[in-house]
This record gives structure tokens, sequence and C-alpha cells, in this order.
């Protein structure tokens, strides 16, 4: 089985989730209890880069619901880092894109990040 995570935060609020491989009913419980954890530890801004995923299904795609809900209640984000058309369509299909920003490039989605994280002028 190739999957791989990898958690990094950025700022007190904002972390990047990285998931490499396949996301599925065998692996999208290890990335729900990560995107959990971090938003536990008081995420705000939460970025999952799918840069390096080959495959999700519906498992992954209820764990980001579920993890963009609990954002929301606390003024939060969740957006995803995608380039791939196979993943990009699923979203777009299922009407994801317009609850999820994506991204096509991870540099984008932490400029995203940088520009709303700072105070207003």
């Amino acid at each position: 089985m190739n999957f791989d995570i990898h958690t990094e935060q950025l700022a007190d609020d904002a972390y990047i989730i990285s998931l490499t491989g396949e996301v599925d009913l065998y692996t999208a419980p290890e990335f729900k209890q990560q995107l959990l954890d971090v938003i536990g530890n008081g995420a705000k801004q939460v970025i999952v880069d799918f840069s390096e995923t080959t495959f999700i299904d519906s498992t992954t795609l209820g764990v980001l619901v579920g993890g963009v809900k609990r954002l929301r209640t606390n003024d939060g984000q969740l957006s995803l880092v995608c380039s791939d058309r196979n993943i990009t369509k699923i979203f777009e299909i299922t009407g994801l894109d317009r609850v999820f920003t994506i991204y096509p490039t991870r540099v984008e989605a932490v400029e995203q990040l940088d520009v709303s994280s700072r105070p207003p002028a």
C-alpha cells in the first residue's frame, strides 16, 4: 500500500497536511485523525496538499467535508492543492469545488494564507 502523510505547521493557526499515494477507505482514517489533531491544536487555516496523491475516494471526500465543517465553526478555512485533473474532476462532479478553494500549486495556496492571516492595515 502506497500512502504517506506529513504535517507541517506554518504559523500558530496554519498547517499543511501533505498526502502521498492513495487516500482511500483504508488510509483515510489516518488522514482524518491528523486533520482532527491539527484542528484540536487550534488550526484555523488548513491546506491539504494532494500534489503527490494518486487516488482519492468518497471516504476522503467525507473526511474533507467533516474537516471544513469543524473549521467553519471556528471561522477557519480548509483549502486544497491539486493539479491532477483526475482528482480535481472528482471535486467538480460532486460540486465540492464550490466548497473548497483548490489551488494548482502549494506556493499559491501558502501565498493566499499569508494574505488572509495578516492583520488589517
